[in-house]
């Protein structure tokens, strides 16, 4: 007993408050989370990105225990979600789930950006990757790819594509430059418009990934005239990859990735990244990105930091090579 007094004392309140500040994370973390947590999407409804989001949403409430909310912040480059995750408390309950665009290509596109997409985010996992579709109203006076880029070469400047997001836009400029056509962007808020002005007629073409096409193309409110991959979707098998609808080597995917402010405190960070990483290494989530033509992503923080930047370095390499305009 009096050994355990000595020590205390020697402590001091100063001690004992500086113990107790070194201990606190750790019981935080013990029952991290134990309140709902928000994930937030640059884009709307329809999106890959969206439905990545709500399907771990509906996983990780399952295995917590805890509300997992999905909040759509479109617009604005992603600019406007980026912004209420890192101005939101950095306590783990608000989660980024972004994408190649608001992750990596609005890095190369922008001259300036209003956040840093490595510096200002810790990585959780990567979650999904989906090849693009290039689609058309079935109201188009061409019937195939080559039909399309024809087209454009006989009337430059006046065929328009639209594009959801700044990943979109650079398929589209890298589209111009494969082909060597001259076509105009038109800005989206998402995949979900895009898709409704393809449907109507108000743009010629767009690129968007699988998960936001099929539906409306069984439905037959849009036509697939290429998916850019290396190889055919499998649950659109009729779809020719670009290479095969002339032309050659022609590839473009989006992907996407979860992440938190950098100023979430490590053992929030780390946790979360443990549960969506075993949630991505699932046979069930494999199975449902592979009902919906995409591809699941199983690497954590460390992978995930990587390929962010390789990617970034990837789209810079584009955007000099195809003589794409920063914004």
């Amino acid at each position: 007993m009096h050994k355990r007094r000595t020590i205390l004392g020697a402590l001091g309140v100063a001690g004992l408050i500086s113990l107790g500040a070194t201990l606190a994370p750790v019981a935080q973390a013990q029952t991290f989370p134990s309140k709902t947590i928000k994930f937030v999407v640059p884009f709307g409804p329809g999106s890959g990105t969206d439905t990545s989001a709500r399907y771990f949403a509906r996983k990780l409430q399952d295995i917590t225990g805890q509300a997992v909310v999905v909040e759509n912040k479109p617009g604005a480059n992603g600019f406007i979600a980026v912004k209420q995750v890192l101005t939101a408390p950095a306590d783990g309950y608000t989660v980024f789930i972004g994408s190649n665009s608001t992750l990596a290509v609005n890095a190369a596109l922008f001259k300036e950006l209003p956040y840093d997409p490595v510096k200002d985010f810790s990585p959780l996992t990567m979650m999904m990757r989906s090849p693009a579709m290039l689609t058309v109203t079935p109201q188009a006076p061409y019937q195939d790819l080559k039909g399309l880029m024809a087209y454009a070469k006989a009337n430059p400047g006046k065929v328009n594509f639209g594009a959801g997001s700044a990943g979109y836009q650079l398929m589209g400029e890298l589209l111009n430059d494969a082909a060597k056509v001259q076509t105009v962007h038109v800005p989206f808020k998402g995949a979900g418009e895009t898709m409704t002005a393809v449907a109507s007629g108000t743009v010629d073409y767009a690129f968007a990934e699988v998960t936001a096409v099929q539906e409306l193309a069984k439905g037959g409110r849009v036509k697939v005239l290429a998916v850019a991959a290396d190889k055919r979707v499998a649950s659109s098998p009729d779809v020719p990859t670009a290479s095969e609808a002339g032309l050659p080597g022609f590839e473009a995917y989006t992907w996407v990735g979860a992440m938190v402010s950098a100023k979430t405190p490590a053992a929030e960070t780390a946790k979360l990244a443990e549960l969506f990483t075993a949630i991505s290494k699932t046979d069930e989530t494999r199975a449902f990105y592979e009902r919906i033509g995409a591809t699941p992503m199983t690497g954590g923080p460390v992978q995930m930091h990587e390929f962010q930047k390789n990617e970034i370095a990837l789209w810079k390499r584009i955007v000099h090579q195809a003589k794409v305009p920063q914004q």
